[in-house]
């Protein structure tokens, strides 16, 4: 039990870290996963860092980012899940950098749906993601 709870963390924790890439709070977020995987060591945490740095780059660079992202989060979780077996101390501390993360992540940074939407013939539409939009259709033209 106890180990599929810390793989829930883990995944948690990978996905907050990967979400939290695209955001203001990346640099904060960097610097907290570095130091807690860095264990308080300066070069290693320089190492890790570098190392999500990195992740990021990738991120924002890909033409597919939620294919990216998607495995970005599939090695941050193992990442994770295989430091939390090492230090099971640091538990407590990633369960802060998620609530950290997922605090500072804009709501638009939680997902997204895109519809997909067609008219035909005389089929008249109005899409928009968020906001107010006031549409006012007019009569069919002949």
């Amino acid at each position: 039990m106890l180990a599929e709870a810390l793989a829930a963390l883990a995944a948690t924790a990978g996905s907050a870290v990967v979400t939290a890439m695209a955001t203001d709070a990346w640099e904060d977020v960097k610097a907290r996963c570095a130091q807690l995987i860095g264990r308080g060591d300066g070069e290693a945490a320089g190492r890790q860092a570098e190392r999500l740095e990195s992740a990021r780059a990738e991120l924002l660079a890909a033409d597919d980012r939620d294919q990216t992202a998607g495995a970005l989060e599939a090695a941050w979780t193992v990442r994770l899940r295989d430091f939390l077996e090492d230090h099971p101390d640091a538990e407590a501390r990633l369960r802060d950098l998620v609530e950290f993360a997922q605090a500072h992540a804009p709501a638009s940074a939680a997902g997204a749906v895109q519809v997909n939407a067609s008219a035909y013939d005389q089929a008249q539409q109005a899409v928009q993601g968020q906001g107010v939009q006031n549409v006012n259709f007019g009569p069919p033209r002949s």
